[in-house]
């Protein structure tokens, strides 16, 4: 009866060693998944990093990416060579037009837009 509560007080020491405490097996499986993690998140910052750079150094050096921004952006055109058109409506609205007092917007009613309106 002796060996036997020496050997499970020698295994619950044994299990307690391996499992137990703060630096237990599975915390270091839980931690060794979490650098792996963060390594992965850090990786992916790094690069977003890199584009970012190479972004900034385009917009600051490139003429053909400032001039395609300007275009795009600010809706800019070169000086006499070039003609904007814009388009405000398309050719299936042509026919419609807004009115402030219109039940459309939730102002007013039909009498105050004329019944001009169409739902």
């Amino acid at each position: 009866m002796k060996r036997l509560l020496w050997a499970v007080l020698a295994i619950a020491a044994l299990a307690f060693a391996v499992q137990g405490g703060e630096y237990g097996t599975t915390d270091l499986v839980r931690q060794r998944a979490r650098k792996r993690a963060v390594e992965a998140d850090l990786a992916r910052l790094r690069r977003q990093v890199d584009s970012l750079r190479l972004w900034k150094q385009a917009l600051t050096s490139d003429p053909a990416v400032q001039e395609r921004i300007a275009r795009e952006e600010f809706g800019m055109v070169r000086g006499d060579k070039e003609l904007l058109y814009r388009f405000s409506e398309s050719p299936a609205d042509s026919g419609r037009r807004f009115r402030w007092g219109s039940p459309s917007r939730g102002r007013g009613s039909e009498a105050d837009s004329g019944g001009a309106s169409k739902p």
